[in-house]
């Protein structure tokens, strides 16, 4: 049973910085891609970010390109997402996610385990 467990969220002022953490249980994490979304009150479910299994290639959504930085560390079996500049738009409760492959994508129907989320708030 694969596990993800997010941590770092909360409240920062617009022009801040938060770094989310998202810890893997269950599965060889090195083996595997993972990812970011996002999903605020009314709105889809987002793509932020995915890295893949070595965390040398790694893409972005468009509204965070420049400000955002996804990384990972599979001795810890640990992916982060670093967020700078933050706008208020950014607020959004943050999910981890891993698809059953190697190879980073985009598409959220994808991936087959989520974390629980973690609330990140921008105040203006």
């Amino acid at each position: 049973q694969v596990q993800l467990v997010e941590s770092g969220g909360g409240l920062v002022q617009a022009g801040g910085s938060l770094r989310l953490s998202c810890a893997s249980s269950g599965r060889t994490f090195s083996s595997y891609a993972m990812g970011w979304f996002r999903q605020a009150p009314g709105k889809e479910r987002e793509f932020v970010a995915c890295i893949n299994w070595s965390g040398r290639r790694s893409d972005y959504g468009d509204s965070v390109k420049g400000r955002f930085t996804i990384s990972r560390d599979n001795a810890k079996n640990t992916v982060y997402l670093q967020m700078n500049s933050l706008k208020p738009e950014d607020t959004a409760v943050y999910y981890c996610a891993a698809p059953p492959r190697p190879t980073m994508t985009w598409d959220v129907r994808a991936y087959d385990y989520w974390g629980q989320g973690t609330q990140v708030t921008v105040s203006s």
